[in-house]
């Protein structure tokens, strides 16, 4: 099956504001009420204002075009403990961070994959595996550094051994826990894993 990534911000050229919250209204997540209130809710104005930008994911099904899921990217700050890394990744890394000899941390900014999420409405989740969903982010991430430099991205999600054991099939490490503050989360989390993936070798 064939997917198209658009960005939001063409959507909303082409379509206007009216039209496209419209579409994304449409997009259900019931197994992830933040990533539905994200796309709904947020994602047009933070992208219109660059803090980040969603892409949605598309394929044609009976000469349907229908959203399968969508994810976003940003760039953010992040820590990392300097003996996480070893070898060839850790000196990799060393190229695109700052080394805080106190708290014996890296400190660099990366490509943060924000939200990632199936489309549950009418059943569309099963036109998309959660592997290609994050694989088509990853790509998306690789064409960013082709222009800017980098070879890493990170994202944070809930400290689930499913989703734990997802992430990590896919490529990423578990290198921290990050403290929310209460406006972070609408449903009561204190602390979100923070994982990290080599992009060096995806094509």
């Amino acid at each position: 099956m064939e997917y198209t990534v658009t960005n939001l911000d063409s959507l909303y050229k082409a379509l206007g504001d009216k039209k496209l919250q419209q579409i994304l209204d449409s997009f259900e997540c019931p197994k992830n009420s933040e990533v539905e209130s994200f796309l709904k809710n947020k994602a047009i104005n933070l992208s219109r204002q660059s803090i980040s930008k969603t892409y949605l994911v598309t394929t044609d099904v009976n000469n349907s075009h229908i959203i399968v899921g969508y994810f976003s990217i940003a760039n953010k700050m992040t820590k990392v403990k300097q003996d996480f890394f070893g070898g060839k990744t850790k000196r990799r890394f060393e190229r695109f961070a700052e080394t805080n000899k106190a708290s014996n941390m890296y400190h660099t900014y990366l490509p943060l994959i924000g939200q990632l999420g199936k489309n549950y409405a009418n059943g569309y989740d099963k036109y998309i595996s959660g592997d290609i969903l994050l694989r088509l982010a990853c790509l998306q991430v690789r064409e960013v550094q082709k222009l800017i430099g980098g070879r890493f991205v990170f994202l944070e999600c809930e400290d689930n051994p499913k989703l734990r054991e997802f992430y990590e099939s896919n490529g990423f490490k578990c290198y921290n826990n990050r403290k929310l503050e209460k406006y972070e989360s609408e449903n009561g989390l204190k602390y979100l894993l923070q994982m990290i993936c080599d992009l060096s070798d995806i094509e």
